[in-house]
């Protein structure tokens, strides 16, 4: 397939637009969709772009069909996408968990909207619950959480090999705000840079005879049995197990001796390195930290960098959900975690500045301060990371 983009080049463009390019400079052959706010103009955009490379769109008539079409199209070896938000993400959980259990490298970009219901058709980080965990399984799936146009462009290529590599079913969580946005974007070919956007090939209708002259296909995803089940889960769960330490990726900023450490992801992780950066130039002890992959988790990373901090500060636009990943991942350990929670609102840097500096203040004036029990936990750390 001839390269879409030959030389590296900036543009001016929409975060959807990147979506577009992106999909078509991995190699995409086909999108399905169905229009929902605000993830509209990739496909408007896929359909203008798609015919003059020789790639495909169809609209379906529902979230559901546009999740089975990329099933139907990824086991033909196509390489397929879809895109979709907030209640379509929802019906979409149904082909989702489908290629969870029959491990197919379905690629979906997410550009969550507010919730719950039809909610807002603007910007939140409420849909972290259902991107990881959404559907009748496990999650075993792999969510890269953007912060920003150049993170969608190169997130959108690693998401189709790692989909194709990995065999499981991947989500780019951006959000209203990146879909709209516009600013400058490096755009180039993944080829050049060494970025493995994944070879499709068919996973039915192999030559030969299945049992005698290649193993047979087993792409089930109804089981009889209780134990038929189990197996199966089980052994998914190993591999997953595996991929995750592959895969899990992070951002860090630490100050040795930090007083908090400062956790937030996609959008609201920009805001969130500026405020702790400004802090850091005035003098303050406080630290960065922004899980790239919601799932896996990036889970030892945290910790190591929770255990030098007197406590953790997790900044979301939702009501918990990155801070349930954040204490689950710190759990047996005793480090506090405090929240800021905006659910369906911008975060600014100058709105952590002040909470980072109120928190900073009481601690001070309580005279509270851990830094033996810190210094011990830093010193401990490795042991106690799962």
């Amino acid at each position: 397939m001839t390269a879409v983009i030959e030389r590296e080049r900036r543009a001016f463009l929409t975060g959807n637009e990147v979506v577009a390019w992106a999909a078509l400079a991995a190699g995409a052959e086909v999108m399905f969709g169905y229009p929902i706010t605000p993830q509209n103009e990739i496909m408007h955009y896929w359909a203008r772009l798609a015919p003059r490379y020789g790639r495909k769109f169809l609209q379906t008539e529902d979230e559901l069909s546009a999740g089975y079409a990329t099933i139907g199209a990824v086991l033909g070896g196509v390489k397929a996408f879809t895109a979709t938000a907030g209640p379509g993400h929802v019906l979409m959980q149904e082909a989702l968990a489908m290629a969870e259990m029959m491990r197919l490298p379905v690629v979906a970009i997410i550009t969550q909207r507010g919730g719950p219901s039809t909610a807002t058709v603007i910007y939140s980080q409420q849909e972290v619950n259902l991107a990881c965990f959404g559907g009748n399984g496990e999650g075993f799936r792999l969510v890269y959480s953007v912060a920003g146009l150049q993170d969608l462009y190169e997130y959108t290529l690693k998401a189709f090999g790692m989909a194709w590599r990995y065999r499981l079913p991947t989500i780019v969580l951006g959000d209203g705000y990146q879909a709209k946005m516009r600013g400058p974007v490096k755009l180039f070919d993944p080829a050049r840079q060494g970025i493995d956007t994944g070879m499709a090939a068919p996973f039915l209708g192999a030559a030969g005879t299945p049992g005698r002259e290649r193993p047979p296909v087993h792409l089930r995803n109804t089981y009889n049995l209780e134990e038929e089940l189990l197996a199966v889960v089980e052994e998914q769960a190993r591999s997953f197990e595996q991929v995750a330490e592959q895969v899990a990726e992070y951002e860090e900023e630490k100050r040795e001796g930090a007083a908090i450490l400062l956790v937030a992801h996609g959008i609201v992780a920009r805001a969130a390195q500026l405020a702790a950066g400004r802090l850091r130039r005035r003098g303050k002890a406080v630290g960065f930290f922004r899980p790239v992959t919601l799932r896996p988790f990036p889970e030892t990373a945290l910790r190591r960098a929770a255990f030098e901090a007197e406590m953790v500060l997790v900044a979301e636009s939702a009501w918990g959900q990155l801070e349930r990943l954040v204490r689950a991942s710190l759990s047996g350990s005793e480090v506090p975690v405090q929240a800021y929670r905006r659910p369906g609102m911008g975060i600014t840097p100058e709105e952590l500045e002040e909470e980072l500096e109120k928190i900073l203040a009481a601690r001070k004036s309580s005279g509270w301060s851990r830094g033996d029990e810190v210094a011990a936990r830093a010193a401990d750390a490795t042991g106690l990371a799962p």
